[in-house]
């Protein structure tokens, strides 16, 4: 029997899914992050993938004929021509690039999807600058400094690279805020001429999702009882594998996260970028993955309820009745989707004695936030919403379900599968077959 493995790099830890052709799981397991300095994460990540594949049963290791692998979206890293750390990674979440603003906004096209102090172009900048000293730590990697040449990576790049051996290989889900264009398949000129240095890191080439990279390297597969001809095949990012593993494949169907904020991703004929929203769009075959994200969300919720009080209060919910509390639920000021405004306070008043009464409004004020991202979506030329998946935490609560339905005016539905390691381990499947 072919097997596939996908391994899913968040932002807690890695976990990995092995499927068959059906698409049935045959095993799962998962190893959380030990509490480590950002200089460590190598090592840490580096533990941790041994670890989720030596938890594999041998009897089903040694019938994986591709593996792929997902990151967290602009995790990025500098190595060496050898693939060693010379720096610490910068986290997805890391805002540094703000110190390059200026020169970001001299090199990029208005409106760009890489004009935001997280995105990994900031953080290649960043590096470019000189922002990046070498830390004692990485004398044991092997790690130097000064002006020896450097290779730029992602998260899920790097990983892959211990898998294959074929250094500097990205996709293009990853590489999308590193500025690639997914048009013409190629960095665009303004790019590669606006970070031209002596100094500068050399970019990965990048290929499509699931594009099959190179066999696992032999000593990688004598560990692990890997076959000989076991593929490793592009990753992607947690967020897109995410998506994958529910099954959506339709234009008009999309999926809502309700994790500690809410995002939304629709697959769409047409493209859509706005970044004064955080809009932007990833390539799927043939068609687009249209997103954005609020900072409302589960975050919010539990500022206010434990997970009992949550389930608990909303059984004694009527979720055909409307709410009369309009709130815009916020923990901190600012918001750039649906709503572009950085100084946007929460608006949670009146709050009612009832606290069933307060949550109701809460989960409504919610919907209608998430009804009207899809609006914006539509209205800048997405595809019109036909059905919407649930994913996240929030997606166990259907009474909060029945209320997104009433304003979505779209069914809402769970999907099967949700983990980020299960879409991934499609994309090996599906990179191994060709399809």
């Amino acid at each position: 029997m072919n097997l596939y493995l996908g391994i899913d790099f968040g932002t807690t830890g890695a976990r990995s899914t092995i499927i068959d052709s059906q698409g049935t799981i045959h095993c799962e397991t998962e190893h959380t992050f030990a509490n480590a300095q950002q200089s460590e994460l190598p090592s840490v990540w580096q533990n941790a993938l041994w670890a989720v594949i030596e938890q594999i049963p041998p009897t089903i290791r040694n019938q994986v004929s591709a593996i792929a692998l997902d990151g967290t979206s602009s995790t990025v890293m500098l190595c060496n021509t050898n693939g060693i750390p010379v720096c610490e990674p910068i986290l997805y979440n890391d805002a540094r690039g703000a110190a390059v603003t200026e020169k970001l906004r001299a090199i990029a096209p208005a409106n760009h999807t890489v004009l935001s102090a997280t995105s990994s172009l900031a953080k290649l900048l960043w590096f470019c600058r000189g922002g990046a000293p070498v830390p004692a730590l990485f004398d044991g990697w092997g790690g130097h400094g000064g002006t020896a040449p450097t290779v730029f990576l992602h998260q899920a790049d790097w990983l892959a690279w211990m898998l294959h051996g074929k250094l500097g290989i990205s996709d293009y889900h990853n590489a999308l805020k590193l500025g690639f264009d997914v048009d013409t398949l190629c960095y665009p000129n303004w790019l590669t001429q606006g970070i031209a240095g002596a100094a500068t890191p050399e970019l990965p080439q990048v290929v499509a999702p699931g594009t099959p990279v190179g066999e696992v390297k032999a000593q990688v597969g004598d560990r692990f009882g890997f076959p000989r001809d076991c593929m490793v095949c592009a990753g992607t990012t947690d967020s897109i594998a995410a998506f994958l593993a529910s099954g959506v494949n339709s234009p008009g169907e999309a999926v809502t996260s309700l994790g500690s904020t809410l995002a939304v991703k629709l697959l769409s004929h047409t493209r859509v970028d706005d970044s004064t929203y955080g809009i932007y769009s990833h390539k799927l075959g043939d068609l687009w993955l249209v997103g954005g994200a609020s900072n409302t969300g589960g975050a919010v919720l539990r500022n206010f309820f434990t997970d009992a009080e949550l389930d608990n209060y909303s059984t004694q919910i009527d979720p055909a009745q409307e709410s009369l509390l309009d709130y815009y639920p916020l923990l901190n000021k600012g918001d750039r989707f649906p709503i572009n405004d950085p100084n946007l306070q929460p608006r949670l008043e009146p709050r009612p004695t009832d606290s069933v009464e307060f949550l109701h409004g809460l989960l409504e004020s919610i919907a209608r936030i998430e009804a009207r991202g899809y609006q914006l979506l539509q209205e800048l030329g997405a595809t019109p919403l036909t059905k919407v998946y649930t994913a996240g935490g929030g997606a166990k609560n259907a009474v909060w379900n029945a209320i997104r339905k009433r304003y979505l005016k779209v069914p809402v539905e769970t999907p099967i599968h949700t983990a980020a390691a299960y879409g991934t381990a499609l994309l090996a499947m599906r990179g191994a077959m060709g399809i």
